[in-house]
């Protein structure tokens, strides 16, 4: 019985791992755009024109460094973390866009996809039982 317990726990235990994992690497992707200021939010922001959207790029741009700041963090704690991965992946969809604009082809924008498909993944499956969400919404839910 104790076995079936344990092993109960592994695919929580292993996308605690990952949510840890890649909100740590994304908190650290993001946070040096984040303060980077305005020059670096426009240009960031300008890359939105991939869609067809030219307005405001400074507040695009601040938003796509929060989003990979603030959503990484929100990714280690579990706490909100659909809406988190839905921005995240949003940003990701728009870096691959702006890959294969620039003509860098499939390898430049592998990053940006690879981060999207496990987006995607977290978007989809939610923060799991080892989560803020967990502790806090799964109650709501019965």
């Amino acid at each position: 019985m104790k076995k079936n317990i344990l092993l109960s726990f592994v695919p929580h235990t292993a996308f605690l791992i990952l949510r840890i994992g890649i909100g740590i690497m994304f908190m650290f992707h993001g946070m040096p755009k984040l303060f980077a200021g305005a020059q670096t939010w426009e240009f960031l922001g300008s890359q939105m024109s991939v869609i067809g959207i030219s307005f405001a790029p400074v507040f695009w741009g601040f938003m796509a460094a929060l989003s990979e700041t603030l959503g990484g963090l929100l990714l280690i704690l579990g706490l909100f973390t659909r809406p988190a991965a839905l921005l995240m992946l949003f940003t990701m969809f728009i870096a691959a866009l702006m890959h294969f604009t620039n003509g860098d082809g499939l390898k430049g924008a592998s990053h940006a996809i690879e981060m999207a498909i496990v987006f995607s993944t977290v978007l989809i499956a939610g923060s799991g039982k080892l989560s803020l969400d967990h502790l806090f919404f799964a109650s709501r839910k019965k």
